[in-house]
């Protein structure tokens, strides 16, 4: 995982694949409120902390007068700390990963996003090398195409993480380069906002990313990846996978149902394999995941019109195909008990669906899916 890039799971990484809903998400038109722990809270601790490290900025070059407008308005965030210490270790199968990073509302969008800012994203690639479709693809994993890059204040984000001091000395590093950011003006203090834990604009950048390769690809100043305009933030992203070695005119990958030879891949047993590039690691930079950098290359093949995966996923661990899942979704809901929707895979809203009705049918609330409970639910 590139150091620069993720030394966290954030974003829409295999293992945090959730962390995306852990980003406020952002209306184009005017910011959604946060929810209230995710407002600076009165801590003495922290105030201490921060006079003290207001030193040690001033020693590495930020001016008094940064650090007073940066710090101006923030504060203390608990809901960050209890968000990085509640971050649940567990994975997801390709085929439930797959089902929301390729998902078809999640094609739609990104044919749509792609025919917006075709012309942006036409002179991003004749600059840097990398295709459109797979800058758009990233942009769609990563914010859901602008729709959810984060309402929290950076500066309160990084220094309460940093404060914390679970990983404070990489939080502070952070932390100095939003500072710097500010310094430079690319941004204003209250436009510097992104993730819980520091990620910015459309494509999720963190401070030291941001220093490292975000570009101004609008000629206007700044590098400016907050904006509704997403042309900094394509542009950045395609600067960072090019200078970490991506081959212009070679895919990332393909699917293969046969004999293939070089590198093959099957991140889930019994399912889909595909054979991969140099490329599929130069993905893997942004995002240290198999299933990232595939859900990358099929949502990328999907945009420019491809079609879903050929191969098929065995049953899941109760027995149930992803067609079985569905079924059970909307069963589920169609009796009262909403799922919140019916793509297959079986999280926790669905567990609470399936809790509350075993419950109202005098059945031990497992929350597990099962062929007997498909059975039970009828047509």
């Amino acid at each position: 995982m590139s150091i620069t890039r993720r030394t966290l799971l954030l974003g829409f990484g295999a293992a945090a694949l959730s962390a995306c809903a852990d980003t406020v998400p952002r209306s184009s038109s005017a910011p959604t409120g946060l929810p209230p722990d995710l407002r600076p809270t009165p801590n003495a601790a922290y105030d201490a902390w921060v006079a003290s490290f207001r030193t040690r900025a001033t020693s590495q070059g930020i001016s008094s007068s940064t650090l007073s407008a940066g710090f101006r308005g923030t504060g203390y965030l608990p809901g960050v700390v209890r968000r990085d210490r509640n971050q649940t270790e567990f994975t997801r199968t390709l085929e439930d990963y797959l089902s929301i990073a390729a998902s078809d509302e999640r094609v739609s969008k990104g044919r749509a996003a792609f025919a917006r800012h075709r012309d942006t994203l036409s002179a991003v690639e004749a600059r840097y090398g990398v295709p459109a479709n797979i800058v758009t693809a990233i942009w769609g994993l990563e914010s859901f195409y602008g729709e959810r890059r984060g309402d929290v204040p950076v500066i309160s984000a990084t220094s309460t993480l940093a404060f914390d001091g679970r990983r404070g000395a990489f939080f502070e590093k952070q932390l100095i380069e939003a500072l710097r950011i500010l310094q430079s003006g690319d941004v204003t203090p209250a436009n510097m906002t992104g993730s819980w834990a520091g990620a910015m604009g459309h494509t999720q950048f963190i401070p030291t990313s941001y220093q490292a390769f975000a570009v101004d690809f609008t000629g206007d100043g700044r590098r400016d990846i907050w904006s509704d305009d997403p042309s900094d933030s394509l542009a950045s992203t395609a600067a960072y996978l090019s200078r970490n070695g991506w081959r212009a005119g070679q895919s990332w990958g393909r699917e293969v149902t046969g004999d293939a030879s070089g590198s093959v891949i099957q991140p889930q047993p019994g399912g889909p394999r595909f054979a991969v590039t140099r490329n599929f690691r130069v993905i893997k930079t942004y995002n240290n995941s198999d299933s990232y950098a595939i859900g990358v290359g099929h949502l990328a093949d999907r945009i420019a019109g491809g079609g879903p995966l050929r191969g098929s996923f065995p049953p899941d661990q109760f027995g149930l195909t992803k067609d079985d899942r569905i079924t059970l979704q909307q069963r589920l809901t169609a009796r009262g008990f909403d799922t919140g929707g019916a793509d297959g895979v079986i999280g926790n809203n669905t567990r609470a669906a399936i809790s509350a009705y075993q419950a109202n049918q005098g059945l031990s609330p497992t929350g597990d899916p099962s062929l007997e409970l498909l059975r039970r639910l009828g047509g």
